[in-house]
């Protein structure tokens, strides 16, 4: 699987960093078409919510993988992987070169590392967590996993369930954590996968920051609420994977009558400030993944082509 992406660019970061922009320019640079890494941008109709391109961005340049999937329908990295794969094929074919471009660290690690498959585990397991996520809530089996795996507790959010329920069957099955699992995956993929060029553009906390609350603020006046109101109205509910995308689930609550907007807007902001920090802890650990620091208007590509070269 590596050597069809031997060829590829990778442009990866935080969620809010600003990869659209910088990727509409590196994409001219490098005569690329985009691939999107991101698995929330997959589906249809959830436009503003997971900042996908503008109509007039996605006129720049050729754009894949964005919104091609229903929001009742399910993806997983496996299937993004083989999409990918695809989609590469495609437009090397074209005489182009494929820049993948998004923050979704289990795509970006199965790009460089592989697939990710982990031990054997007994169904009856996964059962009986299950069962009991159901009758206590997904927070205390987060709890749990805290205890065990502190590693990849921080990572996840507790309302990731399906995630939160593999670590710990793992954990169950092996006495093992997952991320040590996943460490000897990732030392062994890097070894193998250096070839691939991947850059993450890093911004000052602070500044990260100030642009997510300032992102938020322009999604809804943008319209984002009445994005979530129409995806309620769809003749089936979101998918377990779609529902996890940022700060629905706190729209949801909005138009339930459960908060006021200001408190909603105040939530969101947080919610993504954590989660790009979740990103950033992933985005460290990958020493094939080339750090860029950038700050502020940045209109120069140097700095990522030299990364990416």
């Amino acid at each position: 699987m590596a050597e069809s992406f031997r060829n590829a660019f990778v442009l990866t970061g935080p969620t809010g960093a600003g990869k659209t922009g910088l990727a509409l320019k590196l994409a001219k640079a490098l005569d690329a078409e985009i691939i999107g890494m991101d698995s929330m941008t997959l589906y249809r109709g959830m436009n503003i919510g997971t900042a996908k391109p503008t109509q007039a961005e996605l006129s720049c340049v050729p754009h894949h993988l964005l919104s091609v999937l229903e929001p009742w329908e399910s993806a997983n990295v496996s299937w993004w992987l083989a999409q990918a794969t695809e989609c590469v094929r495609e437009i090397e074919a074209r005489g182009k070169k494929a820049l993948f471009v998004g923050g979704t660290p289990l795509y970006l690690k199965a790009l460089l590392c592989g697939l990710f498959d982990g031990p054997h585990i007994d169904p009856a397991i996964r059962r009986q967590l299950e069962a009991e996520a159901a009758r206590v809530g997904s927070g205390e089996l987060h709890a749990r996993l805290a205890q065990v795996d502190p590693v990849t507790a921080y990572r996840l959010h507790p309302n990731d369930l399906r995630r939160v329920i593999r670590a710990l069957e793992i954990w169950e099955a092996t006495h093992q954590p997952i991320s040590a699992w996943q460490q000897q995956w990732s030392s062994n993929g890097a070894k193998q996968h250096r070839t691939i060029r991947c850059c993450w553009i890093d911004r000052p906390r602070q500044e990260l920051y100030d642009l997510l609350n300032a992102r938020v603020q322009r999604m809804i006046a943008a319209g984002w609420i009445d994005e979530a109101a129409a995806l309620r109205q769809l003749p089936r509910a979101l998918s377990r994977e779609a529902g996890q995308a940022l700060g629905y689930r706190e729209l949801f609550a909005y138009l339930d009558g459960q908060r006021d907007l200001s408190a909603t807007i105040e939530l969101v902001q947080k919610r993504s400030r954590q989660f790009a920090k979740r990103q950033l802890t992933w985005f460290r650990n990958m020493s094939v993944c080339r750090r860029v620091p950038i700050a502020g208007e940045t209109e120069s590509l140097s700095p990522i082509l030299e990364a990416l070269a």
